[in-house]
């Protein structure tokens, strides 16, 4: 497994992200956020996480009808995936589907532009869109696994592919120079798994120990997801 490089700040120039940084900070358009708190994002425009993790949630109303004359109309959420550091994100919105992101770890940073402000780096806007690519084709992976008839399946294709993108090494105290598996360097509830992958809480749970006593999946430190290089 590979965690995904293709934002981050390695290949991205110090000197361009730290003057989009100032920019922003200057412009009034950087807040750091605590964890689980919304980010007031808005249609039509460009946010960059430049640290921690965002959140991204869909909702739609569904009636809830209590009687004839007063029908009720409740908001359905679906998790839909996370945007890590160095990557953009923007909100879409389609009534009566809308987006929205909350901030996933504490101490996350949050700037954001207009569309055109990035003709300011032409460069850094080219980046922007390759980025956007990449996000896309991560899209049509995540369809392909929810397209998957049995749920555990589709549990451990998700799980998969969100190790593939975010994971962090993981090594085992006794033999510290090798990479036993990438963890998901943030908790992950059984409920959100659910929503993703159109399932409840309890089945999540119980297909979780089946993953585990097959030796596909492992928990460590804080119940962190992980996965093993190997499946032997």
């Amino acid at each position: 497994m590979q965690t995904n490089s293709t934002t981050s700040d390695t290949n991205r120039p110090f000197l361009t992200w730290q003057r989009i940084i100032d920019w922003a900070q200057e412009h009034y358009r950087y807040r750091t956020f605590n964890k689980d708190e919304r980010i007031p994002a808005r249609p039509g425009l460009l946010y960059l996480v430049e640290r921690g993790s965002i959140r991204l949630v869909g909702s739609t109303l569904i009636s809830a009808t209590t009687s004839k004359k007063n029908p009720r109309r409740n908001p359905e959420e679906a998790f839909l995936g996370f945007v890590g550091a160095g990557q953009p994100f923007e909100l879409v919105a389609q009534s009566p589907f809308t987006l929205q992101a909350y901030a996933h770890t504490d101490q996350t940073n949050v700037l954001w532009m207009y569309w055109h402000d990035l003709d300011n780096w032409p460069h850094f806007r080219r980046e922007v869109l390759d980025a956007f690519r990449y996000q896309h084709q991560r899209k049509l992976l995540w369809l392909s696994t929810l397209g998957q008839r049995r749920t555990l399946d589709r549990l451990y294709g998700f799980l998969t592919l969100l190790t593939e993108e975010f994971g962090e090494p993981y090594i085992n105290e006794a033999e510290p120079d090798i990479v036993r598996g990438y963890r998901l360097p943030w908790l992950l509830t059984h409920s959100q798994i659910g929503s993703a992958i159109g399932s409840t809480r309890v089945t999540v749970t119980r297909l979780m120990g089946k993953l585990r006593s097959k030796g596909l999946i492992y928990t460590q430190d804080d119940n962190l997801i992980c996965l093993p290089t190997d499946h032997d």
